[in-house]
């Protein structure tokens, strides 16, 4: 099951606090065993990679619920539960959520704030989202760069053949392959390849290289097991052991079951996949707007 909304962990994280949790650290394992949420689920983290999901909800399950009253920080990471917070747990043995809060006038004139970059309330019309607000943006992140991935496989397909092997190069020199260093990176001649079109030495010897095949092909026409056969039976001729097919268009079953089975080391790259790693890397694409999300140092605020 998905790690719950911030909503669904308020009662449960309140009856921790109520049951001697000081901060939400130590009410964790409480809401993974109350909630049910398995080893791997309470591990996985936020696309940020700096916090999970679990601490991250109750964070704001507890931020929510202290704007509400219920919560009271009486020192630096030390919370308590107020008077109306056990009566909230009394009147409420099911379910805490946004909708009880407002109970709170505290709660509902702090919920109807002006918002201060859209001049925004939150009210019935404008109700409070389930996901909190760092969901809210990596949903956001995630659609605007799943559009942004349609935009990039369309922008590759209008290059010429050798324009795309060029950028399949350029692309694994970005990633780090032959240390980034453009002089290791070698776009072979269009007639007479052999299959190859471009070589990366991952050495400065030349001595371990990485073969490439690039093919752009419309979205609908699937690389088949014959183009892998082919390349596979360059690399040998060549005496390589590791490959790297780009399309940008996908390759088909038989053709990932065949690659699986073969001896030589074979990556394969879709157009989806190549999309999203120009975007990483940022081949063909550029940084429009960066936003940088802060939070205490923990460590500054240390005692001694």
């Amino acid at each position: 099951m998905p790690i719950p909304d911030y909503q669904e962990m308020m009662r449960p994280l309140l009856q921790a606090f109520a049951d001697g949790a000081k901060n939400v650290s130590q009410a964790l394992p409480s809401l993974i065993e109350t909630l049910g949420i398995s080893e791997a689920e309470a591990e996985e983290l936020l696309p940020s990679g700096k916090k999970t999901y679990l601490s991250d909800r109750a964070h704001w399950a507890r931020t929510y619920m202290t704007k509400a009253g219920l919560i009271q920080t009486v020192k630096r990471n030390h919370h308590v539960v107020t008077d109306l917070g056990l009566t909230f747990l009394h009147k409420h043995p099911d379910r805490i959520d946004n909708s009880v809060l407002s109970q709170s006038a505290e709660f509902s004139s702090w919920r109807e704030r002006p918002s201060r970059d859209q001049g925004q309330r939150i009210s019935p019309q404008h109700p409070e989202p389930a996901q909190t607000p760092e969901d809210r943006m990596f949903s956001a992140f995630a659609e605007i760069e799943s559009d942004l991935a349609n935009d990039v496989v369309d922008a590759v397909m209008s290059l010429s053949p050798a324009r795309f092997e060029k950028l399949v190069v350029d692309l694994l020199l970005s990633m780090g392959y032959g240390g980034g260093e453009l002089e290791r990176g070698l776009q072979t001649n269009l007639s007479g390849d052999g299959g190859i079109d471009g070589i990366i030495n991952e050495d400065e010897l030349g001595l371990d290289a990485v073969y490439i095949q690039a093919k752009r092909y419309a979205k609908e026409t699937k690389v088949g097991r014959p183009a892998l056969n082919a390349f596979v039976g360059s690399l040998t001729g060549e005496g390589a052991s590791k490959g790297v097919f780009v399309t940008t268009s996908d390759f088909s079953k038989d053709a990932i079951e065949y690659v699986d089975r073969v001896q030589h080391r074979i990556v394969l790259i879709n157009g989806d996949r190549l999309a999203r790693l120009m975007i990483k890397h940022e081949v063909g694409v550029r940084a429009r707007r960066s936003y940088v999300l802060r939070s205490v140092d923990e460590d500054y605020f240390a005692d001694g």
